[in-house]
């Protein structure tokens, strides 16, 4: 059982040696037990007080200590701009990627699906999908593109950052934030999921405006490590991902080796169970947006660069209502995927590990056998068990990349599902 701090965007400070943490300054002239003191920025200096993000980390070793970075390949990975091929209307779908047949881990296990926007220019995502066989053992990784949200479906991880380590199980979700070096370890044999690189603002809790103080994601179910070590010298490898390339480094020594840190810019996992769903209790859908865990906002307010957003086990009450989701249109663009169970608006075809797109204004909705037997379902109070599915929104277009498009395990027949929807009109008689 590890030890985590409990909180989101609070300030911590955490040692894995008592006396290892300055008391009343940063960067005193000498640290104790001789250790140096880095501060690591998420955000400008100047940002206000309240938006402002960083961390004074104290490490047996300053992270300047590396040989030059070369470029290395890819491989399966895709950056901006994105325009590999243009951006359809149509409705898409895959199975899950399946998992390779060589040793592959975290890194080299990374497959572009969608995107959109710049790392340049900091605004915008993209998706991606991990199927790994092998942890990571002399090679460490950091992203200075966006922040990283990683989405488990099947195996756990643990996560070991700079700052602790995080162990994450299918149902939770892991935060890494940008620059920070970490290195993914299996908890079994193999491990697939979701993940969400994020070019803009920061990942934040949701204003619950007319909501109240409580209710959705709880600031104190977040829970941030503790300070841990290592002391390991040898040949290892650093990956940094830069502008769109990765680049790898030699480094004769872990960089996780913060033994105390304090701030606000750390790590963070959620037990997506913890959500506190809201619904509601008299007739008619509420929008999704009461489902958002986590967002990324633009400079318009309550326009979202990325939205993180579960459909989890609820109750369903409403009265005179189709109680699944409703056809519809949307401006913003949405990127699906299914942690577990059944996604009440797709019975089938829509799998665990699977995900599907419908981009701006593409009409999407329930499937024919689902909207019939809810038209005609005696509608009683009923729970939705065994099901996690989850959303990001964005209001960018995701733009497939040309592997998603020509995937094997894309659904082509994706649009069937529709098919043989009647019409029930009835006119009234002149």
């Amino acid at each position: 059982m590890r030890d985590y701090m409990t909180g989101f965007g609070s300030h911590f400070e955490t040692e894995a040696i008592p006396g290892a943490l300055p008391v009343g300054q940063n960067s005193p002239q000498k640290v104790a037990y001789g250790l140096y003191a880095e501060q690591l920025s998420g955000t400008a200096f100047t940002a206000p007080r309240d938006q402002n993000h960083r961390s004074w980390l104290y490490r047996i070793r300053p992270s300047v200590m590396h040989s030059h970075f070369r470029q290395i390949k890819l491989g399966a990975l895709r950056c901006s701009p994105f325009a590999e091929e243009p951006p359809s209307p149509d409705q898409m779908r895959w199975d899950p990627i399946p998992y390779p047949d060589a040793p592959t881990d975290f890194v080299s296990g990374l497959w572009t699906q969608a995107g959109h926007g710049s790392i340049e220019h900091q605004q915008g995502a993209a998706v991606h999908l991990y199927a790994i066989n092998e942890s990571m053992t002399n090679r460490y990784f950091y992203n200075a593109d966006g922040e990283l949200l990683i989405v488990p479906q099947e195996g756990g991880l643990q996560f070991k950052t700079e700052c602790g380590v995080l162990d994450v199980a299918p149902g939770e979700i892991v935060v890494i934030p940008r620059g920070m070096k970490f290195q993914v370890v299996l908890a079994g044999d193999k491990a697939r999921g979701y993940l969400c690189e994020n070019f803009g603002a920061m990942l934040a809790l949701p204003d619950l405006g007319p909501i109240g103080a409580n209710g959705l994601a709880n600031p104190r179910d977040f829970l941030i490590p503790t300070a841990s070590y290592e002391e390991r010298t040898g040949d290892f490898e650093l990956i940094a991902k830069y502008q769109g390339h990765l680049w790898s480094a030699e480094i004769g020594h872990s960089p996780l080796d913060v033994v105390a840190w304090h701030g606000n810019y750390a790590p963070y996992k959620y037990d997506l169970a913890r959500f506190n769903t809201m619904n509601t209790v008299s007739f008619d859908h509420p929008d999704p947006s009461i489902f958002t865990v986590l967002t990324s906002q633009t400079n318009t307010p309550g326009v979202a660069n990325v939205d993180f957003v579960i459909f989890p086990a609820r109750w369903m009450v409403a009265e005179h209502t189709f109680r699944p989701p409703y056809y519809h249109r949307n401006i913003m663009s949405e990127y699906m995927g299914l942690i577990h169970g059944v996604y009440d608006a797709k019975k089938a075809g829509f799998v665990p590990g699977g995900s599907s797109l419908h981009n701006c204004m593409s009409a999407h909705g329930p499937s024919k056998d689902v909207f019939e037997q809810a038209t005609n379902a005696k509608l009683q109070p009923e729970r939705y068990e065994n099901t996690l599915a989850f959303m990001f929104e964005s209001c960018f277009a995701w733009h497939p990349t040309e592997a998603a498009l020509n995937a094997d395990f894309r659904q082509t027949d994706y649009l069937s599902c529709w098919d043989g929807l009647e019409s029930y009109f009835e006119p009234p008689a002149r």
